[in-house]
Parts: C-alpha cells; structure tokens; sequence
C-alpha cells in the first residue's frame, strides 16, 4: 500500500495551483519593497499575505490559513496603515525612500536567494509527502503554540505593542520633540 512518488514533469493540480499562488506571493512581495507609495506597499502586502493564506488551503491547514488571513491581513496590515497615517509619512511618492544602493540589494537578494534555493533542493530532492487533511487542525497547532512556541509568541506581542506606542508618541504634538502645530495666517 505505498503510494508512488509522482514525477516531477506531470504535476498535480494542487501543486499547479501552490506553484501559482507562490509566484504571486514572491512577485507581491517584490512590489512591496520596490514601489515607492508606503500605501501601495501596504495594499501588496495584503495580496501577499492572501497569496501566503492560498498556499496553507492548499497545504490543507484551514486553520493557519484564516488565522493567516485575520492576524496578518486583519490586524497587521490596519496597524501598518494606522502607523503610516499617525506618523504623516508622505503618502504620495517620495524620493527620501530611495537609498541608492539598488544595485547593491539586488546583488544581495539574488546571492541570497541562490542559497537558499539551492539547500532546499538540496536538501529535499527525494522528499515527497503526500497531502493529507488534518495536519493543521487548531487542537494539535493550540498546544504547540502555547507550549513549545510560547516564548516569542509573546515576545511578538510586546514588541507589536512597542511599534503602536511609538508611533503615537511620535504623532503626537505636545510632545517635546513631536512634529510642531502648523501655523495659520491670521493676526
């Protein structure tokens, strides 16, 4: 009763589809960190993160995916656009987030990516397990999270409500060092 391993040149239709959402995943996220509108980012951030939630329906981990879609698109995409309204960054294009090392990041990025690229591969190239529901069933992901994972699950929170404080601090005005009211012409 052992199942066969499927070649590599006829993929199923679960993988075809894991393969496309993955390619909008990396291509979103490319958009993230090359426009140059903050908002825009954030809005390929969220098609990101959709694109991220797909792949775990595909991997069927129900569970993550919609914690997936609730926690990051829900809640860490809001605080991201709170943070870039409460702080006035310019919302249009701006030419102070360009840093003139493109060239240099793309070098990076690639040689990085080679790398990983090549582990994995290296790593895995005669794994292959089939795709059987239950895997991400909230009891088992529950007890790992709260007992294994508790740690930087919690060191996450503290440091989400780090970013949230700082940036009203930094919104606020009668603050010393906080952006000054603007002036209007009157007598």
């Amino acid at each position: 009763m052992t199942e066969a391993v499927p070649s590599y040149l006829s993929p199923t239709g679960q993988e075809i589809v894991f393969l496309l959402l993955g390619a909008v995943a990396v291509g979103s996220a490319l958009l993230v960190v090359t426009t140059r509108q903050l908002v825009h980012a954030a809005l390929w951030l969220v098609v990101s993160f959709g694109a991220l939630a797909g792949g775990y329906l595909v991997l069927t981990a129900e569970f993550v995916a919609w914690v997936q879609v609730l926690i990051y698109v829900g809640a860490v995409v809001v605080l991201l656009l709170f943070g870039i309204m409460l702080t006035r960054a310019p919302i249009g294009r701006s030419a102070d987030l360009d840093s003139g090392n493109r060239w240099a990041a793309a070098v990076v990025a690639v040689a990085t990516a080679a790398v990983l690229v090549t582990m994995v591969i290296d790593g895995f190239h005669t794994a292959y397990t089939p795709l059987r529901p239950g895997s991400g069933a909230a009891k088992e992901l529950g007890a790992s999270v709260f007992s294994t994972w508790v740690l930087p699950f919690e060191a996450l929170s503290v440091l989400l409500l780090a970013a949230l404080i700082g940036a009203i601090v930094l919104s606020r005005t009668d603050i010393p060092g906080g952006s000054p009211p603007e002036q209007t012409g009157g007598s």
